[in-house]
């Protein structure tokens, strides 16, 4: 295994451990991926609105926003096996209540709201954890290939979940999309539970949590180049990364389509992202202009999100969808990259949590805006606008910031 995984470029595949993760984050997101889906489907069933679509996926986000930073500061102190492992209980309980609450014909609105909250609270804890614990288990010379293929098992379950939930949706229910991601938990929890880790003794906890942050503050003043791509990641979520909030508005009232090709148009970014993750990953050892790949992976995303916003067929906007995908993923795991790879280990978990903050935390400003804006001009023209200003931004830290470029 050791020897073929390396031959053939996916070189973070010969960790014992990573393989472990791997097959129990692969059964465990096409689970989160049909919850999603459900989601976006339930709460516009039971509210007929984009505005409360768009609230919902803020909603999700929004303890990360709130605690992401603090989790960043425990990440650096804790034993992360165990605390991931408690937060993936917290996911399986969320996801059976909802399931119950459908089931049993008592589900509100508020209900989903109060649940999407606590699943973010829980997961503002989750990503910075588990985006430091990575180098744990493979190193740092096989971080960008488990970054990649990372990426890739979240992006075929994009693929792989939205077709499932939309067939679950139209012939069992909701219900189903919630009931089977609680019980894909249970695969990422075996394999943690299973992994041989070396002694990792905790740095002792001689300073505040208040006193930790403000070291990483002052690393990313210090770092403009750091600094340039925790800016530009904001920029990403708050306008780019919400169109995917919009999918389930824009396949009923723009494509006239139902549950069915809402999930083809979330699957269809799957696809795109899965093949630049699978790219990146199986070249990771020969790719040299990380910065500028990078950068031009913003550039295309911005401008695909203006085509998308175009487009009245579904074919042409899956495939659309599609290539939106793979420049996503292009910017979003060579970012990851950089970051990870710059920043000090004993601030490794700091900077994951300011990561997570920006990157997620920051997307219920998008993921609320654009509700709130396509409520007033339509879907279309509320993406089209994200994508502008994402291609500009992108343009400008390129031109001025050099340093990215060269990385």
């Amino acid at each position: 295994m050791t020897e073929g995984a390396r031959r053939y470029g996916f070189g973070a595949l010969a960790h014992r451990n990573f393989r472990l993760f791997f097959i129990g984050q692969g059964i465990s997101l096409i689970g989160t991926w049909m919850q999603n889906v459900g989601e976006g489907w339930l709460i516009l069933t039971l509210t007929n609105s984009p505005f409360y679509v768009g609230l919902t996926a803020a909603l999700s986000s929004i303890g990360v926003l709130l605690f992401s930073l603090y989790a960043g500061v425990i990440a650096d102190r804790t034993d992360k096996r165990r605390f991931i492992i408690l937060m993936q209980v917290a996911f399986m309980l969320e996801a059976f209540t909802v399931s119950i609450l459908v089931w049993t014909g008592v589900v509100a609105v508020w209900q989903v709201l109060v649940l999407a909250t606590i699943l973010g609270i829980a997961s503002a804890f989750d990503i910075p954890m588990r985006q430091s614990f990575v180098v744990e288990m493979v190193g740092k010379d096989d971080l960008m290939n488990a970054i990649a293929l990372n990426s890739s098992l979240f992006n075929a379950a994009r693929v792989i979940g939205p077709a499932i939930a939309g067939l679950l949706i139209g012939a069992v229910g909701i219900a189903w999309c919630y009931f089977l991601n609680g019980v894909s938990y249970i695969a990422v929890i075996a394999g943690l539970l299973m992994m041989r880790l070396p002694p990792n003794p905790q740095p002792p906890k001689t300073t505040s949590a208040w006193t930790g942050f403000r070291e990483v503050l002052t690393y990313l003043r210090n770092d403009r180049r750091v600094r340039t791509l925790m800016i530009l990641t904001a920029i990403l979520s708050v306008f780019g990364f919400p169109y995917i909030a919009m999918m389930p508005v824009f396949a009923r009232d723009v494509l006239h389509r139902g549950a069915e090709g809402y999930g083809a148009l979330t699957s269809s970014i799957g696809v795109g992202a899965v093949i630049g993750a699978l790219a990146i990953a199986w070249s990771s050892a020969r790719i040299r202009a990380r910065g500028r790949l990078m950068l031009s992976g913003g550039v295309a995303l911005g401008m695909l999100l203006i085509l998308f916003a175009a487009s009245r067929s579904l074919a042409v906007s899956m495939v659309l969808l599609g290539l939106a995908g793979f420049a996503m993923i292009v910017n979003n795991a060579l970012t990851n990259t950089l970051l990870q790879t710059t920043a000090p280990d004993h601030l490794r978990g700091r900077i994951m949590g300011f990561y997570s903050f920006v990157f997620v935390g920051m997307a219920p400003f998008g993921a609320f805006l654009f509700g709130l804006v396509a409520e007033h001009v339509g879907v279309p023209a509320t993406i089209a606008v994200g994508g502008v200003i994402v291609a500009l931004a992108v343009m400008i830290a390129a031109w001025t910031v050099p340093e990215i470029r060269t990385t």
